[in-house]
């Protein structure tokens, strides 16, 4: 898995919205083909904004209770977080360039 952090419905409060920097949360499933193609994508922002940035995954099959708090209709959906907030939804495999123009005015 990387640089991201797993995540589930136990540890979703304290790595996601008591985290003290803003947090890209991955939601995502092994049988999604659009999510495996954008893992690495994922994988290069928690190494690229290290310090800057949080990166979790949350396995939609595993912790579907947070899925359906956050109304994730389908996957991959990525989520920014900042102060506990969700601030940003991204829903689709989107291109890294992409993804950066909705997570860094959030850094």
């Amino acid at each position: 898995m990387g640089n991201a952090v797993a995540v589930s419905s136990e540890t979703f409060e304290d790595e996601v919205l008591k985290a003290g920097t803003a947090v890209l949360v991955d939601f995502w499933a092994p049988w999604c083909g659009p999510c495996r193609a954008i893992a690495p994508v994922v994988e290069q922002l928690a190494m690229e904004y290290s310090g800057r940035l949080k990166v979790v995954k949350v396995n939609t099959d595993e912790n579907d209770a947070i899925a359906i708090q956050y109304q994730v209709m389908s996957i991959p959906t990525l989520m920014v977080f900042k102060g506990g907030q969700l601030v940003e939804r991204i829903v689709g495999a989107v291109p890294k360039p992409s993804l950066l123009a909705k997570i860094t005015p959030h850094l």
